[in-house]
């Protein structure tokens, strides 16, 4: 059946919802739809409620599906039932309508990944277990699975079986990290889920607690006697993680990742761990990337689990990231496809698509602007500000200010402040700039108050008219 849609839009929209709901209809691969727009005579979408559409919105028609803009907020439920039929938010920006009706616009499947995140606190001896807790909660938030628990060299971890106990009281899974096999006995006595890190010297230890060992060579990259540990579990059928060691750049990064590779292909079905903290935390980069790049590969090799960490400054968001990196590549290996639309959370700096509309489309919005009300959009070409006294364009926000008549106007002065601000920053980095909403910066996006912002961007206005 083909569907007949709805859109409710705002004055400043319409003409350009019209012209792209045309193309997408003109395109042989979009699924059929037919349409009707209905413009409810608010200027700006972002303004809408589901209560201000309930009011203003008398007749649908035959439509069976209702799609209000992207920025509008609030529960839809009374509004759908109220209409009787579906009712979804389409895009946050219109050039996205034909994403939004291919394949690319379906919401991925994001819920499923083949990789278990073991975070660790390595600083754990010289913490309160109370603080361990805490600092585990936040890591599982972020999506760890495991928390590890990393023993300093030299320094005795004194309350090593309590903190355990507690994090299992917690509910937590817990692994225990240290080179001293009396460490790794006390954690696994007291009821540690996994070890790190075992060599075939140690491997005894296997006999003597329920952990599940992670087995790593005697000496950096002998991997021969990773494989006699690997061989020793096989044996005696006890369930291992194996993990050849990923080394820092300059320091044998690629030939770690030959013997990830080797060890893949000589052992195809066997549980293997990546330690990614060599990278994430001892580059000066983007961990983002560093994320993406290495789940790629991890991906590719089929590895089942990585031992992550967040303790430089430029590492923070290191564990979220990871969660967002597994489940895009397990997503994308499933589907066949590129690591690419399926989620912005690994695109902190820049997007794709960071200019929704050029110098020439924002200067037909100028035209049909009546009221005082600042719109503020963000081209290639720099930052446009207008309302019914004129359309200007800067990339330093100061110099908008000899033009735009708040000196006087404290509110709008504060407001625009913000604005431009973000404005600038999105077009420095090449981001996607919309008008009263935070910019996007990943996983390291912080949680919006649309209402506080629109709140006051409504007592603006109410000021401004005022006057």
């Amino acid at each position: 059946m083909t569907d007949k849609l709805l859109f409710i839009t705002g004055k400043l929209a319409e003409k350009s919802l019209h012209k792209i709901l045309g193309e997408v209809q003109a395109n042989p691969k979009t699924p059929q739809f037919k349409y009707r727009v209905e413009q409810i005579g608010v200027s700006v979408a972002a303004l809408m409620t589901p209560e201000l559409i309930a009011r203003r919105l008398k007749d649908i028609g035959d439509a069976n599906k209702v799609i209000l803009p992207g920025l509008c907020q609030g529960d839809l439920g009374p509004l759908q039932a109220q209409l009787g039929v579906p009712v979804e938010r389409g895009p946050e920006d219109l050039k996205d309508l034909p994403q939004y009706f291919g394949q690319q616009g379906i919401t991925p499947d994001l819920s499923q990944h083949s990789v278990k995140i073991f975070a660790e606190i390595v600083d754990a001896p010289d913490l309160s277990v109370d603080a361990i807790i805490e600092k585990a909660t936040r890591f599982k938030q972020q999506g760890a699975d495991v928390i590890d628990l990393g023993c300093l060299p030299g320094k005795p971890f004194l309350h090593l079986a309590d903190t355990v106990k507690a994090l299992k009281a917690a509910s937590f899974l817990v692994s225990v990290d240290s080179m001293n096999v009396a460490d790794l006995r006390t954690g696994g006595l007291a009821g540690a889920d996994y070890l790190l890190s075992l060599t075939e010297k140690s491997i005894g230890l296997i006999d003597e607690v329920e952990s599940t060992p992670i087995l790593i060579p005697s000496k950096p990259g002998n991997m021969a006697s990773l494989y006699r540990a690997i061989e020793h579990c096989l044996h005696n059928n006890k369930p291992f993680y194996a993990d050849a060691i990923l080394d820092p750049i300059q320091f044998g990064l690629t030939n770690s990742i030959v013997r990830y590779h080797k060890l893949r292909k000589k052992y195809p079905d066997i549980q293997i761990m990546m330690g990614v903290g060599n990278l994430t935390e001892l580059t000066d980069a983007d961990t983002t990337g560093i994320n993406a790049l290495l789940f790629g590969i991890i991906s590719e090799l089929n590895i089942n689990a990585v031992l992550a960490t967040s303790v430089s400054a430029h590492a923070a968001y290191a564990i979220a990231e990871a969660d967002v990196a597994r489940r895009v590549m397990y997503r994308a290996k499933q589907d066949n496809r590129l690591p690419r639309g399926y989620s912005n959370g690994l695109l902190g700096l820049h997007d794709r698509k960071p200019f929704s509309y050029n110098a020439e489309e924002i200067e037909a919005f100028a035209t049909q602007i009546k009221d005082p009300s600042f719109r503020i959009m963000v081209s290639e070409e720099g930052v446009h500000v207008y309302n019914r006294e004129g359309l200007h364009m800067q990339v330093d926000p100061f110099q908008f200010y000899p033009r735009l008549g708040v000196e006087n106007d404290a509110s709008h002065a504060f407001y625009l402040g913000v604005e431009l601000a973000r404005a600038q920053i999105a077009w420095q980095l090449k981001k996607r700039y919309v008008q009263d909403e935070e910019l996007n910066f990943g996983v390291a996006t912080s949680t919006k108050d649309k209402q506080a912002k629109s709140a006051h961007r409504e007592a603006s206005i109410k000021e401004k008219s005022k006057r």
